[in-house]
């Protein structure tokens, strides 16, 4: 099977199992989310492993749709404390509906992802449980990371390494391992798996942190410049930090200071994106991705794999890295 493939059988089967039930205003925002789109990476990522151990594809649904509503869960949570207004080119759940709704939505979404896998035997269930637990606490301390450093004067960039790493690149580990599990490899490849995964979802992320402020709005479906506007200190901007002459880093600091002039924050977007581009951090970051993917590709070389399921991932990893959504 292709990439495609993969896709369409899980799109399938997700809207088969997507139907709103009553009360329709808690399942109708969970319903939208879910056939807004998107990549459909992470259980696609669970497909390929489940299939690529030597189980049939049929074994990985459950915990790939149990992945796929749990991230979904995060981005309908991540909006509401984002503000974000649009979400895959469409307006995000509390804006067209309320806030009290996402975050309840968002609630039964994370039970739901429990749910699916209820139909796995009791020590794979265990494992995947156990597994969707840490990765969630994961993605919490991620999440606070993040909106931590939104006041913090200082970030490191291995600070916000590491937050990336628990905000993005564990779900991303966490599908391919939940794939092993349902496939019975052994521990120690299962944590290479997961490692290929951390690898991914941290190039991944880098690649995203580029398109905030370079993309196109047409193509990635959400604000272009939203990290700038919310102050979120990225690996663009940390990096322009540690170059900048002295001038350039009080500017950069007080352009995401609240206390910047009028005039800063109507042109904020444009002015940080010029000193993004002064210093080449545009070029930097684009390195600083093909070195997690290089890593990642040094050990998908290493997985005792089926070679059909290995080629795909290796586009997956060349597709994320030329992705312009």
């Amino acid at each position: 099977m292709s990439l495609k493939d993969y896709i369409i059988l899980f799109t399938k089967y997700l809207e088969e199992k997507n139907t709103a039930v009553e009360p329709k205003n808690l399942y109708e925002p969970m319903q939208y989310i879910l056939q807004l789109g998107g990549k459909r990476l992470r259980p696609v990522l669970t497909l390929v492993a489940t299939e690529g151990y030597g189980r049939t594809v049929n074994k990985g649904f459950s915990a790939a749709m149990a992945i796929e509503i749990f991230h979904n869960f995060t981005l309908l949570h991540d909006d509401v404390m984002d503000r974000a207004d649009v979400r895959r080119g469409q307006p995000t759940v509390h804006n067209k509906w309320n806030q009290n709704t996402a975050i309840l939505s968002g609630d039964v979404m994370m039970i739901k992802a429990y749910q699916y896998l209820n139909s796995y035997e009791a020590d794979v269930f265990k494992h995947l449980t156990q597994l969707l637990s840490q990765t969630a606490i994961e993605v919490c301390e991620g999440q606070q990371y993040d909106m931590d450093f939104e006041n913090k004067d200082e970030v490191s960039l291995p600070e916000y390494l590491e937050m990336i790493r628990l905000k993005t690149a564990v779900l991303i580990g966490a599908a391919l391992k939940m794939g092993g599990i349902v496939a019975g490899i052994d521990a120690i490849e299962l944590e290479k798996l997961y490692d290929f995964g951390i690898q991914t979802g941290l190039a991944f992320q880098m690649q995203d942190d580029y398109l905030d402020t370079f993309g196109d709005v047409a193509t990635f479906g959400k604000e272009i410049g939203g990290d700038i506007k919310e102050n979120k200190k990225t690996w663009l901007y940390l990096k322009t930090l540690e170059l900048a002459d002295e001038n350039d880093q009080m500017r950069l600091i007080e352009l995401y200071s609240e206390f910047g002039t009028e005039s800063n924050r109507d042109n904020k977007y444009e002015l940080v994106k010029n000193l993004y581009l002064k210093y080449d951090v545009p070029n930097l970051i684009q390195r600083e991705m093909q070195h997690y993917s290089t890593k990642a590709t040094q050990i998908l070389n290493e997985l005792k794999m089926n070679p059909i399921q290995k080629s795909i991932l290796q586009d997956l990893l060349l597709a994320l890295q030329y992705r312009n959504n």
